[in-house]
């Protein structure tokens, strides 16, 4: 079981415990001093920082903050729907640069939820409700309409569970977003891009808006790695994306329009029929 807190700031050393989903690691960060790396089964999952919850030190999930950033004007409050839990990485950073939102997270693992709870607590201002639920059977009780924002960063393992990578769960999406909203979704994928290229032809199938951003060697197939997909029936903030994107530590790129779509190479939309889950990573990839 999980050290107490008091004797985890003192020495710093890592919490290890089973959850549903393998076991889970909670790693202090030497740069900072109050953050944490949730690992599942070795692979990185989450890294909270407590002291500076808009600090995030993921590449994907700095992606997913420019998304966030861009979702309304500065501070104002949104509705958000978080599928994949993980540390709360994301819910706490639209609590901390937009006050007064309201959010929903959905995370399966109900034993990964109380770890974080207790290791990890949310702030008690904080208007989130945490949701112990596959992620499509949560999605399905958000009323219709309530969301500016559905963010997806749900993965078994170190792969998205092929009911998550559907025309049949974007249905769903679309049925919870606002008219403007956004739908933005962390996915992973290696050399050919095969599962990249059929979740944006999944994305195009439902959505008139589309862009995408990762680093230029996941795009060119040369290496495995994290993109993040943006979906919407409003527009995009494309340059905006594009600028914040391009300065990040390792700059990323965004595609989009014609680009995005020769990208896919003629990729069919995934159904529920023929759906699969992501590709698992190589093994190098955690080293």
């Amino acid at each position: 079981m999980g050290r107490s807190r008091n004797t985890r700031r003192r020495s710093a050393v890592t919490v290890e415990e089973p959850v549903d989903g393998g076991l889970a690691q909670l790693v202090p960060d030497p740069d900072r001093g109050r953050a944490w790396t949730l690992l599942i089964d070795g692979a990185p999952q989450s890294h909270v920082d407590l002291d500076d919850p808009a600090y995030l030190s993921f590449d994907y999930q700095r992606r997913l903050g420019h998304v966030i950033d861009l979702a309304a004007p500065p501070g104002r409050p949104v509705h958000a729907v978080h599928l994949g839990g993980g540390a709360f990485t994301l819910a706490r950073y639209v609590a901390a640069t937009r006050p007064r939102s309201t959010q929903q997270v959905v995370e399966r693992d109900a034993s990964l939820v109380r770890l974080v709870r207790r290791e990890l607590p949310l702030d008690a201002n904080a208007r989130v409700r945490v949701r112990a639920a596959d992620a499509r059977e949560g999605l399905a009780k958000v009323p219709d309409g309530w969301a500016d924002l559905v963010i997806a960063d749900v993965f078994s393992g170190a792969r998205t569970p092929a009911h998550l990578t559907s025309t049949e769960f974007l249905d769903e999406v679309r049925r919870a977003l606002k008219p403007t909203g956004s739908y933005a979704a962390n996915l992973a994928d290696g050399p050919p891009l095969a599962h990249l290229r059929g979740q944006i032809a999944t994305a195009a199938a439902r959505f008139g808006e589309l862009a995408l951003i990762a680093d230029a060697a996941v795009l060119r197939g040369k290496r495995f790695g994290n993109a993040v997909l943006v979906a919407s029936d409003a527009p995009l903030p494309l340059a905006e994306l594009t600028r914040r994107a391009a300065s990040d530590p390792h700059p990323g790129r965004v595609e989009h329009g014609r680009a995005l779509t020769d990208f896919t190479g003629g990729a069919a939309p995934v159904t529920d029929e023929v759906a699969v889950a992501s590709p698992a990573p190589p093994p190098s990839v955690f080293r």
